[in-house]
């Protein structure tokens, strides 16, 4: 069998954070007898030129940790096969898209409302628009912004004053109104899910934010995760063409419902809290699909 020529590809600005994660696979792949590099994408590794699709690298594979949706585009159109794929990147990376790709298909989740796009930034924000945001989702309300991580671009309106200050504040920015679950206030499931398989669960609970994010200074501990959730979580990750995802759950009783789904969720806390070796489990995986 010939060897496959791997690649992990990391963002140009990647953060201090994500090193420690690309060290784990590149020690996974050599434990396996497969060899990766690992490039950071800012030498233009692809282009168009005279009307052709350049591509200056040479991989089978690629374990894509960006969200560079042109990247990753022009990667799979040179032939390389990509973990998770350019689609199920660019739906997992707007939330907006994440909840209208699983829309119709059994997966529950808060009714949630796409924000007006704006483009001009003088325009005043709509106030018929925010009356309906009111009517349908009442108060608290969550904003976000439809791009970010970590918690970020998050906010929660308590009040009109609050929907009004948040909205002008996101209004040039792709957003989302959704409903604030009071049950799920400040802790959620976070579920890993590799090649069609649920490698585990934690509870994350903040320390007083209405958001659970370990980033932000909560803590997370092992859970267990109930059958409902794990056929959920199967079921969104094949509706949505992901090798690999944290997804994440908001707890409301009997209910859990999907809130956000992120295609390259870090897994430090994760393994920290389960003990389960996370990137060995992908790696896995990853060398099973191009072998098969």
């Amino acid at each position: 069998m010939t060897r496959k020529q791997g690649i992990i590809f990391i963002n140009a600005y990647s953060a201090s954070y994500q090193s420690r994660q690309v060290e784990r696979f590149v020690s996974e792949f050599k434990t396996r007898g497969c060899v990766v590099n690992v490039m950071r994408n800012d030498f233009f590794p692809l282009e168009v030129s005279g009307g052709n699709l350049l591509c200056n690298v040479a991989a089978d594979f690629c374990l894509y940790l960006d969200k560079d949706k042109y990247v990753a585009e022009m990667l799979e159109k040179s032939g390389v096969r990509l973990f998770n794929r350019a689609s199920a990147i660019a739906l997992c990376d707007d939330k907006m898209l994440t909840h209208i790709a699983l829309s119709d298909s059994g997966i529950p989740m808060p009714h949630t409302l796409a924000g007006l796009l704006c483009y001009d930034k003088t325009a005043a924000v709509s106030s018929a628009a925010l009356d309906l945001v009111e009517a349908k989702l009442g108060y608290p309300v969550i904003v976000k912004q439809s791009y970010g991580s970590f918690g970020k671009g998050v906010f929660k309106a308590d009040d009109r004053a609050d929907l009004e200050r948040i909205t002008e504040k996101l209004k040039l920015e792709p957003h989302l109104y959704q409903k604030y679950i009071a049950a799920s206030h400040g802790k959620d499931l976070r579920v890993i899910v590799t090649g069609g398989r649920v490698l585990g669960g934690i509870l994350r609970r903040s320390n007083g934010d209405f958001r659970s994010n370990v980033g932000l200074g909560g803590r997370a501990e092992k859970a267990e995760v109930p059958e409902n959730i794990r056929r959920l979580a199967v079921k969104a990750a094949d509706v949505l063409g992901l090798d690999y995802c944290g997804m994440d759950f908001l707890l409301d009783g009997d209910a859990p419902l999907v809130c956000e789904v992120n295609s390259n969720a870090l897994f430090d806390a994760f393994e920290q809290a389960t003990g389960t070796n996370v990137a060995a489990a992908y790696v896995e995986h990853i060398l099973a699909q191009i072998n098969a």
